[in-house]
C-alpha cells in the first residue's frame, strides 16, 4: 500500500528543519544542501516542494508570521483600548518573542535594497499590506466605538511606516536608546490628539 505524504505538512518540516541553519548563515548562504541534510532527505527531494532556496525561506517566514498572527490575536482581545491595540501592534518590533521575526525582516530589507528580487518584493508587499489592512481596521473599530475621532483610520499608514522606519533607524544607528519606548511615546502624543475626551 503507498504511503500517503501531506505535503503541506511535509513542505512546513522541511522549512522547520531548516531554520537554525537559516539563522546562523542568512539567506545569501543557505544552501539547497545544508536544508536537505537538516531534513533528512535528498536534495533532490527538496525541488519537490520548493522551487528555489528563497521559496524555502518564505515557508519559514510563513510559518513565523501564523505564530505571530496567533499571539497578536491573543494581545488584541485583551487590551482594552484601541490606544493599547495600536502599541501591541507595534511589539513586532521589539519584544523579545519576535526575535527571529525581526532577524527575518532585517534580511528581506537588506537583499530588497541591494538585489531586489521580484519574488521578495511581491512576498514582501502582501506581507505589508495585510499587516497595514489590519491596523486600518483596528483603526475603524476604534472610531466606530467612539473611543478616536472620525478620519482617524488616515493615520493608518503612517502608525505603520512609523514605527517600522523607527525600527530600521535602531538596527542600523545609536541614536534610539529604547526603541519600544520611543514609538510608545510617538503613539501615545497621536492618541492625545485624536481620542475622543470623555466628559
Amino acid at each position: 500500500m503507498a504511503i500517503i505524504v501531506d505535503k503541506v505538512q511535509k513542505r512546513k518540516d522541511i522549512a522547520l528543519a531548516c531554520k537554525e541553519i537559516f539563522f546562523q548563515n542568512g539567506i545569501n548562504d543557505l544552501t539547497v544542501s545544508q536544508v536537505a541534510k537538516a531534513a533528512g532527505i535528498g536534495k533532490g527531494t527538496i525541488y519537490d516542494y520548493f522551487k528555489n532556496k528563497e521559496d524555502i525561506v518564505f515557508e519559514i517566514v510563513n510559518i513565523l508570521m501564523q505564530e505571530h498572527n496567533t499571539m497578536m490575536h491573543i494581545k488584541l482581545a485583551n487590551a482594552s483600548s484601541t490606544r493599547e491595540k495600536v502599541k501591541f501592534f507595534s511589539s513586532i518590533f521589539y519584544d523579545e518573542e519576535e526575535k527571529e521575526l525581526r532577524q527575518l525582516y532585517k534580511e528581506f530589507i537588506s537583499i530588497s535594497l541591494t538585489n531586489p528580487l521580484k519574488e521578495m518584493i511581491e512576498f514582501q508587499t502582501a506581507h505589508t499590506n495585510h499587516y497595514y489592512n489590519w491596523l486600518l481596521v483596528l483603526l475603524n473599530e476604534g472610531i466606530e466605538k467612539g473611543e478616536i475621532k472620525e478620519g482617524s483610520q488616515d493615520l493608518a499608514c503612517g502608525l505603520f511606516v512609523s514605527a517600522t522606519g523607527m525600527f530600521i533607524v535602531n538596527s542600523v544607528t545609536n541614536t534610539i536608546d529604547d526603541l519600544k519606548l520611543e514609538i510608545d511615546k510617538f503613539t501615545d502624543a497621536i492618541f492625545d490628539l485624536i481620542e475622543v475626551k470623555q466628559c
